[in-house]
């Protein structure tokens, strides 16, 4: 009997204690959390900080051979920054988090609040307070004509200066305007999705590479033709458009006199290019900030150095290397460093490592430095290593920098540094019977960087929405403004005030100027 009772016995069910969450309210909460403005503002925040340590440390995928250069000389921080992603900022998980997090509240925050502008737009404007010498701005004076002449006359006034008007009760009126300050806020916070889907866009479809071209040589928009290149996640290569140019000459505008000598003040390229391979030829004067635009592909320049032309001769008298050698720019006075390879010399191979002085100068406190960026005296100065140069291995190995792990430097007889210091047109035996070193001349490089981004246009117009809307939430003031108007023994007693529901403004000289334009309408009716 027991044991049908206990069947029949409905299961007792877990009381919920006060102030528990059910996992259905915990996710609305965190919706809700997500979706605040507060939470918008902190994660746009968040973004902008987030942005700061791409613009600090060396990005990768912009000018991988720095980056290298800061790995190198920061051993001990290089492990941690890889973990983080710090050396490609832009494609890391934690910044792609904040983005997509940011537009998931901006959207969570326009959609409903555009429901509930909706909703208010369409709603009346409150009716008369009860007392409405109890507002802040109010306003009084007596009429000669009845009451609803005096409610209609404000009708009338209310509708000329654009306000929505209403009459709730006989010889009361309600006014209201300014409603397009939330249309400025829903504008606004609509602006930065749109710049976001703009970057989005770009990064997605859009690319981005750089070449180093010696003035005289030419370029084809082909991925073969890129030294570095920066593809987005769904890049099609058909998208390129097929254009060419030719560096023809570089002119720069040296300072010759103030704090700055010696500084470049202006740089230009003179180009010749095609948009395609049977397109005509045109010209075009590349120059910082004006680029090259074909198509939806943009041409800047921005960078230039010096690539002295070196002759190395190995211990057969074979020329074992030869040509412009891109040298970097280290200081404003394009003190540069260049690295040279010489893997075909014999009986081994040969590197040189070292700096190019456009203006070369020499003191015992300093040692050797460069003047000024002009070339009025350039010099070489190189150390010598003899080796394994390693670019047998198959390992890729930048043309800025010698592996030096496999090679020894080359010294003196009496063991200090052998040093390879030239200038133009003259030439160094190296010791042992390895060769010689010419220094044959100076050419310039340029530092051209190519890119498509598809989603620019957006992201301009989102910018530009932003800005409307920030200024019709600035400078739109919603306001009501009530009027009454009722008959006593002494006549008729209209009663005006104004209220500004953004907390500022003048009210009262709007108060003067309504009062002021009733009144008078009554006195030019009355007289």
């Amino acid at each position: 009997m027991s044991g049908v009772d206990e069947l029949e016995r409905p299961a007792e069910t877990e009381e919920r204690r006060p102030g528990e969450l059910t996992f259905r309210e915990l996710l609305r909460f965190a919706w809700r959390q997500l979706t605040s403005m507060r939470t918008a503002l902190v994660l746009l925040l968040l973004l902008a900080l987030a942005a700061i340590p791409g613009s600090v440390i060396p990005q990768s995928d912009v000018d991988s051979l720095e980056a290298s250069r800061w790995q190198a000389a920061h051993p001990t921080l290089t492990p941690i920054y890889e973990k983080l992603g710090l050396f490609s900022v832009y494609d890391s998980v934690w910044f792609s988090a904040i983005y997509i997090l940011l537009v998931i509240s901006l959207v969570g925050c326009i959609v409903p609040r555009t429901f509930v502008y909706a909703r208010a737009l369409r709603s009346k404007p409150p009716a008369v307070p009860r007392h409405l010498s109890r507002l802040p701005d109010h306003a009084s004076y007596r009429s000669e004509e009845g009451a609803d002449a005096a409610a209609e006359r404000a009708v009338a006034e209310l509708r000329r200066r654009r306000y929505r008007v209403v009459s709730h009760a006989p010889g009361e009126v309600s006014a209201e305007r300014g409603y397009l300050r939330e249309v400025g806020n829903l504008v606004f916070h609509l602006a930065v999705l749109v710049v976001l889907a703009g970057f989005a866009i770009g990064s997605l479809f859009g690319y981005r590479g750089g070449v180093i071209l010696v003035v005289g040589n030419g370029f084809s928009n082909n991925l073969t033709q890129y030294d570095d290149f920066v593809p987005g996640s769904l890049f099609d290569p058909d998208a390129m458009e097929p254009f060419s140019f030719d560096i023809n000459s570089f002119d720069v505008d040296w300072l010759t006199d103030g704090p700055s000598q010696g500084q470049a003040r202006g740089f230009v390229s003179h180009l010749d290019y095609r948009e395609s391979p049977t397109a005509p030829e045109q010209q075009y004067d590349l120059k910082v900030n004006h680029p090259l635009t074909i198509g939806g592909t943009q041409v800047f320049l921005i960078g230039h150095g010096y690539a002295p032309v070196i002759t190395v001769r190995d211990g057969n008298g074979d020329v074992a290397y030869s040509g412009p050698t891109i040298f970097l720019p280290t200081d404003q006075t394009f003190r540069s460093f260049g690295v040279i390879k010489a893997p075909d010399a014999r009986p081994t191979q040969i590197g040189l490592e070292g700096e190019f002085y456009p203006t070369y100068a020499f003191t015992d406190a300093t040692g050797p430095f460069s003047v000024m960026g002009d070339d009025l005296n350039p010099a070489i100065s190189m150390l010598v290593y003899v080796g394994d140069l390693g670019l047998d291995s198959g390992a890729p190995q930048s043309v800025y920098e010698l592996d030096k792990s496999g090679v020894e430097r080359v010294d003196k007889p009496d063991g200090s540094m052998f040093r390879v210091d030239l200038q133009p047109g003259q030439q160094v035996k190296l010791p042992d019977g390895l060769g010689t070193v010419s220094f044959d001349g100076v050419e310039r490089w340029n530092k051209i960087q190519i890119s498509r981004t598809p989603g620019k246009m957006i992201a301009l117009g989102g910018v530009v929405l932003a800005l409307l809307g920030l200024m019709g939430s600035l400078f739109i003031r919603p306001r009501r403004v009530w009027v009454r108007a009722r008959e006593d023994e002494d006549g008729t007693l209209v009663e005006v005030a104004v209220l500004d529901r953004s907390g500022g403004g003048d009210t009262a000289s709007v108060l003067e100027g309504i009062v002021t334009a009733l009144r008078g309408k009554t006195e030019g009716k009355s007289s």
